[in-house]
Formats: C-alpha cells, sequence, structure tokens
C-alpha cells in the first residue's frame, strides 16, 4: 500500500469516525425510531391541513391563521415552498395582498399578533422575494412598541411592551410572537427595541429580585401583563414562562442572567406535558407550541427535575403529541376557549410543536 493509499484510507475512517460520533449524538436526543413517527405524524397532519384550505387559498380567512398553517409547512422536514402547489402558492398570494399601507398585514383585527405571524411565514417561504413586506411588517410591529414615541416613561409599568394593536395594553402573549418575528427576520440587533423589551418582560415575572413591581412574587415564572394573570391573581402559569424565557433567547440575554435563572427553575419545578400547569386544559396546544419554541432556543437537551433527574423533553413531548393526534390526522382541544376546537388552528399549532422537536434533535 503507497503513502496515497494509506492517506486515503486515514481520510475515510476519520469521516466514519465522525459520522458514527454524530449518528449517537442524534440518537441520544432521540432514537430514530422517533423521528420517522414525527415525520409520519407531520405529514398526516398536513395532509388534514391542506384540505381544509379555502377556494380563495387562504385558511378560515383569516391571516394569523393561514400564516400559522404556512409555517408549519415551510419549517416541516419537508421544507415546503410557493412552487410545491397551490396548497403553499395560493396562501402566499392570499396573505401577501393582505398587507396594507402601513406595513400591517393583517384582516379587521389583532393586526400586530397577525404581521408577527405572516412576517415569520414569509421569511420561512422566501425571505428575497418578501423582503420588502417583512420590513414593512418590522417597522409596523416596532412603531406598536409602547416607548418615548407613544409618550410613554420608563416608569410606566407597560414601558417596552407590545399588545394586539387594539388593546391599548400590551401583553406578554403579544410581545413573545414580536420578538420572535423580529429576531428571525434579522432585525437590527443593535435597535433599543430590545432593551425597551426586557424591561418589559422583568416586569411580568414572579421574581422581585429583577422585578421593580410591588406585586411581584419570587417563584420564578411569568405572566400575562405585569400584576396580571390569567391562571388569576399574579399567579405564574406554563404558556407565558416559557414566552418569557424563549423572549429572553431572543433579546440575546445571556443563560446565567438571573431572570433566565429563575424562569429555568419553575420550568424544572413544574415540568409537566400532561396539562398546561396553571391552566389545565385551557390553551393547551398554545402551551405546548410555546413550551417547544422555547426549549428549541434555550438550546439545551434535558429538564433537570428537583430530584436531579434528567428529562428529555424532546421524547417526552414528542410522545405527548403524538399520542393526541386524531384518526384523521387532526389534533383538537376539547377545552374550546382561545378557539383551540378549531381543528386547523390546532392542527397547525401541534405540527409546529413537532416541527421545533425535529430541528433540536437534529442540530
Amino acid at each position: 500500500m503507497d503513502i496515497k493509499d494509506k492517506l486515503m484510507r486515514m481520510i475515510l475512517t476519520a469521516l466514519l469516525a465522525a459520522s458514527t460520533c454524530l449518528s449517537v449524538a442524534h440518537a441520544a436526543k432521540l432514537p430514530a425510531e422517533s423521528l420517522e413517527q414525527i415525520k409520519g405524524a407531520v405529514d398526516k397532519g398536513l395532509r388534514l391541513l391542506r384540505a381544509k384550505q379555502d377556494e380563495n387559498g387562504s385558511y378560515g380567512n383569516h391571516v394569523g391563521l393561514t400564516a400559522m398553517v404556512l409555517l408549519a409547512f415551510a419549517e416541516s422536514h419537508r421544507a415546503y415552498r410557493a412552487d410545491d402547489g397551490p396548497f403553499i402558492g395560493g396562501a402566499v398570494d392570499w396573505l401577501t395582498a393582505q398587507a396594507r399601507a402601513d406595513g400591517a398585514i393583517t384582516g379587521e383585527a389583532t393586526p400586530t399578533y397577525n404581521t408577527a405571524l405572516a412576517i415569520l411565514a414569509l421569511q420561512a417561504i422566501d425571505p428575497v422575494k418578501h423582503k420588502k413586506l417583512i420590513e414593512g411588517g418590522q417597522r409596523f410591529l416596532v412603531g406598536f412598541q409602547t416607548d418615548e414615541d407613544l409618550k410613554y416613561k420608563k416608569t410606566d409599568k407597560f414601558y417596552g411592551g407590545i399588545g394586539y394593536g387594539g388593546d391599548e395594553r400590551p401583553d406578554l402573549s403579544n410581545l413573545q410572537y414580536a420578538l420572535e418575528a423580529l429576531r428571525k427576520t434579522d432585525y437590527d440587533a443593535n435597535s433599543d427595541v430590545w432593551a425597551k423589551a426586557d424591561v418589559f418582560l422583568s416586569r411580568c415575572q414572579n421574581n422581585s429580585e429583577t422585578n421593580d413591581q410591588d406585586w411581584a412574587g419570587n417563584d420564578g415564572g411569568f405572566v400575562y401583563a405585569p400584576g396580571q394573570s390569567v391562571a388569576g391573581g399574579t399567579t405564574s402559569y406554563g404558556s407565558m414562562t416559557f414566552a418569557g424565557l424563549k423572549s429572553l433567547m431572543f433579546s440575546k440575554v445571556k443563560k446565567d442572567d438571573p431572570r433566565v435563572q429563575a424562569a429555568w427553575g419553575w420550568i424544572q419545578r413544574n415540568y409537566d406535558f400532561n396539562a398546561h400547569p396553571g391552566l389545565g386544559t385551557t390553551g393547551y396546544y398554545y402551551y405546548l407550541q410555546t413550551a417547544g419554541a422555547s426549549l428549541e432556543a434555550f438550546g439545551e437537551d434535558f429538564v433537570p427535575d428537583e430530584k436531579g433527574r434528567k428529562r428529555a423533553w424532546m421524547q417526552d413531548l414528542a410522545t405527548r403529541i403524538l399520542s393526541l393526534q386524531k384518526t384523521d390526522g387532526s389534533w383538537i382541544n376539547e377545552d374550546q376557549k382561545y378557539w383551540e376546537g378549531n381543528p386547523i388552528l390546532g392542527t397547525a399549532r401541534a405540527v409546529s410543536t413537532l416541527n421545533y422537536i425535529y430541528r433540536a434533535a437534529l442540530r
């Protein structure tokens, strides 16, 4: 064997070793069987969604719902794009037709919520083609932040937040989508929008060390808005705590920040995918989707519990989602509050959750 052959064999051996290590790493996050189950469930869910499309290309004639379905398709393992068929292209055409002169992409109600989801979908489908619409949406979202331009002072408890665009009070649910949309569409990393949002985030957390509001407790969880919780009083609950953690990550707050550590501690103590911590069955698929997005953004493979056990969140969340899929491919919450009895919404949320898990498992 000459030197050239030996060198080639050494290179092949090294590549094989690297490939083996990579496969082991992936298998440690999710076994191949689980990955295949996720792909199968996603495909079945997407077929159900395709069958629900309206003749005009929309889903329910609703911007937010149409955008959410497009995201489910575009971010799936199939990575669907506009040229894959009218079930994507028609939805994109309808969505872009809803753009307004002020940059919003919306119908009659909830313009910030709809715009955030719309630019996320357009970014996933084709960021180059839809660049102007995305930039218009970014400007619209930033323009709704409660800051000095809207005559808010930093001492005002709602400073730095973003609301629905109709309700004058901002909330964490809308802010999380706005921040995710701005981050994922590559909005200016040096903008002060992030620092302003951090002020509002701090005031939504039960962490008196970093929250300057008198109502704040110390369990580390988050609420819907400063001093206001859907779970009652100022009680921390699941979806908002994950929304808070995700928003801190998109604002580029470091993991050793006391707010991040406090939120992570609450999640460890309240780790549960069988119910929505603090709300039971209400907003359940919203909770699962927010948890999946947050945990993917946080970047940890395990959630340690109070006994030191490492909970494999990807497997736990996937197992739960897979167990809830109906025979027709849909996901529906029998608790119909917040529109979760709608199979399009429930299925889009569930598919997106599985997409988060799949990406996290392969990173």
